[in-house]
């Protein structure tokens, strides 16, 4: 089993991100007592290449970092890289979510289209010069007002046509098996059993 840093201290993410490498030693870099660093990066694989580029030059071992976020097309791509932070820095779950569905009052339905991104980096150490990086895409809509009480962040106001539910109203096991994130991380699982 190999120990590899998760360079996240989100506690939906572990959780996720966990239960898909149920055969990695998955160690979030809080019990390392690594700092984040600031995510200047203008795109997912930047800010998840700064952030696990950090985990392993701190910790010493390998590290995966994930970016996230939405993508929502009437608001031109916002929340985007900022969605973790979309109503101002240290920003709860639910103030992002007030502050999305303000910004969305009024556009209809069909024009309600967005998509969760997640790109996941891999690096062997702090210097790998060819990171593993993988990226996942979930397709959905903004509904009008939450619905759900499961996942966390934007889960309660995405709506999968698919399931006609949202994102917030699947349990866990589906959801890692739809997600963005669980997308992203079964590539880089294929990319890692093959290296």
């Amino acid at each position: 089993m190999n120990s590899i840093v998760l360079a996240s201290s989100n506690p939906g993410k572990i959780r996720e991100i966990q239960a898909i490498l149920q055969h990695d030693n998955i160690l979030p870099q809080s019990q390392f007592n690594v700092a984040e660093p600031a995510e200047t990066g203008s795109t997912f694989v930047e800010n998840a290449i700064i952030k696990a580029r950090n985990a392993a030059q701190h910790c010493q071992l390998p590290a995966i970092a994930d970016d996230s976020g939405l993508v929502v097309d009437a608001l031109q791509g916002a929340p985007g890289v900022i969605s973790a932070r979309y109503a101002g820095v240290g920003a709860s779950d639910q103030a992002n979510l007030e502050k999305l569905l303000l910004e969305m009052r009024g556009i209809p339905s069909p024009r309600r289209t967005a998509r969760f991104i997640c790109v996941m980096v891999y690096f062997r150490h702090a210097g790998d010069p060819t990171p593993i990086i993988a990226q996942g895409v979930w397709e959905g809509r903004i509904l009008e007002a939450a619905v759900g009480d499961n996942g966390f962040g934007y889960d309660p106001v995405f709506w999968l046509e698919s399931h006609q539910c949202s994102s917030a109203q699947l349990t866990p096991d589906i959801k890692n098996q739809l997600s963005h994130r669980g997308q992203a991380l079964r590539i880089l699982t294929q990319q890692l059993t093959g290296r």
